[in-house]
């Protein structure tokens, strides 16, 4: 088969994955529509369907959606040291910003000018991930199963605290069920030859067979084995050398189980790291989680980097609060909440690439996708009420300045298209403006 692209060079995709790790700002949303627009739009280095194909397969996994899918098309384009490029590029930058931000409010946080900017940017951070919603719900529900999903699992999850894992679980029972009922809804019929035409027209293709998708027994044997040795040389070291091994066991445990069991991308893993992290090994406080979340807004790369905060937050609340502590802290938990994700993509792609011409399977991608609207819907209220209310639901104190920002703020993202680290730096100003107004 021939194709009007040349094969991407490495260097070229490592480049360009160098460059996103910088300036992928805006959340799992904006990312995806970066790589889009790169890496099939301007380069038609994958085709529209061979891309939504692997964006719904990391939809599904646990973990950041949008650090996996740059795994998988890395992975796609060469093999596994392009799957590695991808993958840590996205992640390097915003580790290293996050440290210097984690450093820096944990140093400075307390001073009344920086502890303003934050007052802007909490209700910024609640209407970012409302916009988030509505994109997201948009290419989500597509007819009313879809919708009926969407509404069940916010239910489930913020009425009755049901696990989002759980939530997955029947909602891929029930789209099995309704197999006869929904086909057909998602997916558009176009001739079979004007298909293969324009899939033509990108280097990989739904008709591509990648010469490294070795799906033999032995071959996922021995990355299983790869990744159980580079999970437990540090937990084994910390164990041998460490002072506080048994909370450096604990991190590890927590953040190893939130990398595997929380669905639906960074919006639906932080609702777990919020009820276990805060309510129960308060490890840090409910406006610190916060906080965290608007210095991961501030960062690029994948919006899961709040999990780094919170580990960092960790190690220096249970070390009598040290930096050193912190930092370590904030690298392990970066570690452990990553190297999954390479896992599920070098070990998982493979087999999902037989998957490419499955309806039925395709069918139960586009149904989880709509679950993880709800959980997103489930976290813009929790977050919403933690803004309005900063002494709990039931307090009389009522953040006004909150909640005409997030106002302000949804109609500057939403309606004007108000680039986000921008709105970010306004929203800044603004706390720091009401602080000097009302603290006279």
């Amino acid at each position: 088969m021939s194709f009007k692209t040349n094969r991407p060079g490495f260097k070229e995709a490592f480049l360009f994955w160098l460059k996103l790790g910088f300036i992928s700002f805006g959340g799992p949303a904006g990312q995806i529509a970066i790589m889009h627009e790169y890496v099939v739009e301007k380069k038609k280095w994958i085709s529209e369907q061979k891309f939504m194909h692997a964006l719904n397969y990391c939809m599904l996994l646990p973990g950041p959606e949008a650090q996996q899918l740059a795994t998988y098309i890395g992975w796609l384009l060469h093999n596994i040291r392009g799957g590695l490029a991808a993958g840590l590029l996205f992640v390097l930058p915003s580790t290293i910003i996050m440290l210097i931000l984690s450093v820096t409010y944990v140093t400075f946080g307390k001073i009344p000018v920086v502890y303003s900017v934050f007052g802007g940017l909490k209700p910024a951070v609640t209407a970012i991930v409302l916009v988030a919603l509505i994109k997201i719900a948009g290419k989500s529900l597509k007819n009313i199963f879809s919708y009926l999903f969407a509404s069940l699992s916010f239910v489930f999850i913020f009425f009755f605290h049901i696990p989002f894992p759980y939530i997955i679980i029947f909602t891929i029972i029930a789209s099995v069920l309704l197999k006869d009922k929904s086909s057909g809804y998602f997916n558009a019929k176009i001739s079979a030859e004007a298909e293969r035409e324009e899939e033509k027209k990108y280097f990989i293709n739904k008709y591509t067979v990648s010469d490294h998708s070795d799906r033999s027994l032995k071959n996922a044997s021995v990355k299983i084995i790869i990744f159980l040795i580079l999970w437990a040389v540090p937990l084994l070291f910390f164990r041998a050398f460490s002072d506080n091994s048994i909370f450096m066991s604990e991190l590890i445990l927590f953040f190893t189980k939130s990398a595997f069991i929380t669905f639906g991308g960074a919006y639906s893993v932080l609702t777990y790291i919020a009820q276990v992290a805060v309510e129960n090994y308060h490890w840090l406080s409910k406006l610190q989680m916060i906080d965290g979340l608007a210095l991961g807004e501030t960062t690029p790369g994948p919006l899961i980097m709040i999990l780094s905060f919170v580990g960092f937050m960790a190690g220096y609340n249970n070390s009598d609060y040290s930096l050193m502590s912190g930092i370590l802290c904030l690298i392990t938990t970066t570690y452990y909440t990553f190297l999954p994700s390479f896992f599920f993509i070098f070990t998982g792609a493979p087999f999902i690439e037989m998957t490419q011409h499955n309806e039925k399977i395709r069918n139960i991608l586009n149904y989880v996708s709509a679950s993880v609207a709800g959980v997103i819907l489930n976290l813009t209220v929790y977050i919403a009420l933690a803004v309005i209310f900063p002494g709990g639901i039931n307090s009389e104190d009522i953040n006004y300045f909150g909640i005409v920002w997030m106002i302000i703020s949804f109609a500057a993202l939403y309606f004007y298209k108000i680039n986000i680290v921008k709105w970010i730096a306004v929203s800044g100003a603004a706390g720091i403006i009401h602080y000097s107004i009302f603290s006279l």
